[in-house]
């Protein structure tokens, strides 16, 4: 599955990258790439999680 992430910066520095396509799956990171990557290991864990609960696993 691929999803669309949106990365921004906030007034700290921080990269916060979030996946609007699954509630509430937010991550950040130091840099561009570690947000990309936390994000991604975000994206898997609420996608296990979701299905654990039978919840559907994306919101579109």
């Amino acid at each position: 599955m691929k999803f669309i992430v949106t990365i921004s910066q906030d007034e700290d520095g921080m990269y916060i990258a979030d996946c609007p396509s699954i509630p509430g799956c937010v991550s950040q990171g130091r840099t561009k790439d570690e947000a990309i990557q936390n994000i991604r290991d975000a994206i898997v864990e609420c996608l296990e999680v979701r299905s654990e609960r039978g919840i559907p696993l994306t919101f579109f």
